[in-house]
């Protein structure tokens, strides 16, 4: 892998991490129960403030029920087989119901990601709800996210933003069956918030 491909892979590590206990529902608690890691390791862990370990890596993979490769993004690329006519899709792998893309590349502050959530082949159901130390800023780009914040269900289209505590349980999911969801995330892992330095526009109220 190249210099480029190892940052890449080491600053993405952290909000792949995070997804894969998200996807299984796990609180840092709970994963912090299983495995012997702190939560607060796992915390810093996630939010690209510390490097986990290959044996912190392997307990977490063990947790997740995943391999390294999965977790680290770093599963070598195989060549297309030659077309020999319709063949059935591959299933897909865990990892692939989201992509995550980090912004950010740097250790502490405010972190930034993009994310993207394919339509599900069924009827969304309630997202499963996670929470944590942090503060999040979440702006959708595209199509509509249906985000479950403490008891509230609220459904935000493109251009909607929505902002939050994580302590309070929260979980995301695509709204609808039509396309793929696309937003923005800003998290602040020690409760950092974005901070507005010019008024608003006159005549305008927000």
């Amino acid at each position: 892998m190249t210099d480029d491909g190892t940052a890449h892979a080491l600053a993405a590590l952290g909000p792949r991490l995070r997804t894969a206990r998200e996807r299984c529902g796990a609180t840092l608690t709970g994963v912090g129960r299983a495995t012997g890691i702190a939560p607060s390791t796992l915390s810093r862990i996630e939010t690209g403030r510390r490097k986990p370990t290959l044996e912190v890596l392997l307990r977490l993979a063990k947790a997740y029920d995943a391999s390294l490769d999965e977790l680290t993004g770093t599963a070598p690329e195989t060549a297309p087989a030659p077309a020999t006519g319709p063949r059935a899709p591959a299933p897909p792998r865990p990892g692939d119901d989201k992509a995550v893309l980090p912004l950010t590349r740097y250790v502490g502050g405010l972190h930034a990601h993009k994310h993207v959530l394919p339509a599900p082949g069924t009827p969304p159901t309630r997202p499963r709800q996670v929470s944590h130390d942090g503060y999040e800023w979440l702006c959708v780009l595209y199509g509509r996210l249906w985000l479950a914040l403490g008891d509230q269900d609220l459904v935000l289209g493109a251009g909607d933003i929505a902002e939050f505590d994580t302590r309070t349980a929260h979980g995301v999911a695509n709204a609808g069956t039509g396309g793929p969801v696309e937003y923005l995330i800003m998290f602040g892992p020690q409760g950092e918030r974005l901070r507005p330095r010019t008024p608003p526009l006159p005549g305008r109220t927000r």
